[in-house]
């Protein structure tokens, strides 16, 4: 177990933002993280958990006690069960997956952070979520001080979200376990409409599990979404606001804001969200308010590929970044009366 004090935290991000902890701990095997874990329980010290680093706005003043990096390895295939220790490598362990012939995951390449991140905010993309094949999840749980396994039932898997984000001072998740498909080469069905034309199939067909895969990279790149140090659109957290799910009294008003402002014959997105619930696109959203690809003057802009990214354009601090996300958000909301809420978890600071 490695540690060191006053470190900075800003490179183990992608935004490449943030302040120094006062204590830096990397832990390597499941005993050490359960260690550091319990250590700063035992004190009364703060503890941030930092995997991928994808999925974090930390403050420029840094974090005032442990941050502790999961930097556990193992990658144990057997049949179509995959077994993932919480620091792996999440794009790379789906690279292995399809390189085995496992489908499941194949559409969720290229996403930046690590397996243990993957259930606490049900990752998912271009069709596929975690929720879908994960089995179980084995945790710590600083409650009761012991470690646990979670059935997927007991997940409360929804959009972007588990019980495990619900107490995220609770749970530290160690290993993720999945069920594949062997379907003799072939990927998933293919579910979503923008991955099903690169393709040149329909939705529902199923393709080689490479090209899926690859398509899939090609089109995250194309938006800015594959980590790249050299392409600062990709100095992000990916999607930096959630997809709004609304009621069908809250759809009935934005659509008519949008009809007001764009036009009557303007549509927005809508996809069923189960129990009389819409979701609509923050992409959508943010861009017809105003603020397209590219937008902003200073340090800390809007991706100039994908309007859903915001993006540190080199010298940005997490102030910069944050009065950015602050004026879409109040743009969107003045335009359509829709609240976008962040993805990224925000340490030290807020909205």
């Amino acid at each position: 177990m490695q540690e060191l004090h006053d470190a900075p935290l800003a490179p183990l991000t992608t935004f490449r933002l943030g302040g120094p902890a006062t204590r830096l701990v990397t832990a390597a095997t499941d005993a050490e993280v359960i260690a550091a874990v319990r250590e700063a329980d035992d004190s009364g010290t703060p503890l941030l958990l930092i995997g991928g680093g994808s999925n974090l706005v930390i403050g420029d003043k840094g974090f005032a006690g442990t941050a502790l990096v999961i930097a556990t390895k193992g990658f144990v295939l057997d049949g179509t069960r995959l077994e993932l220790a919480a620091g792996e490598v999440w794009t790379d362990a789906v690279a292995r997956t399809v390189e085995a012939g496992l489908a499941g995951i194949e559409c969720l390449a290229g996403i930046p952070g690590s397996a243990g991140a993957t259930p606490i905010q049900n990752v998912g993309a271009y069709g596929q979520e975690v929720s879908s094949t994960i089995t179980e999840v084995t945790a710590y749980d600083r409650l009761t001080r012991e470690t646990i396994t979670i059935p997927n039932a007991e997940c409360a898997f929804s959009y972007r979200h588990s019980r495990f984000k619900d107490a995220p001072e609770r749970y530290v998740v160690l290993r993720v376990r999945f069920d594949l498909e062997d379907a003799d080469g072939l990927s998933g069905p293919i579910k979503y409409a923008e991955t099903a034309r690169a393709l040149g199939v329909e939705p529902g067909d199923r393709v080689p599990l490479a090209d899926a895969r690859e398509t899939v990279l090609k089109l995250r790149s194309g938006k800015g979404m594959v980590l790249d140090p050299e392409d600062h659109d990709t100095w992000s957290a990916g999607s930096f606001f959630t997809n709004p799910i609304l009621t069908e009294e809250e759809f009935t008003a934005f659509h008519a804001r949008v009809r007001d402002r764009l036009g009557e014959g303007v549509e927005p997105p809508a996809y069923p969200a189960g129990e009389g619930r819409t979701k609509t696109s923050a992409a959508w959203l943010i861009d017809k308010a105003g603020f397209t690809k590219g937008y902003g003057t200073g340090p800390a802009r809007i991706s100039t590929k994908h309007t859903l990214a915001l993006t540190n354009r080199g010298s940005a601090t997490t102030e910069d970044l944050l009065t950015l996300a602050r004026e879409v958000v109040t743009g969107v909301r003045d335009a359509f009366g829709v609240t976008l809420v962040n993805e990224p978890v925000t340490v030290g600071v807020s909205l």
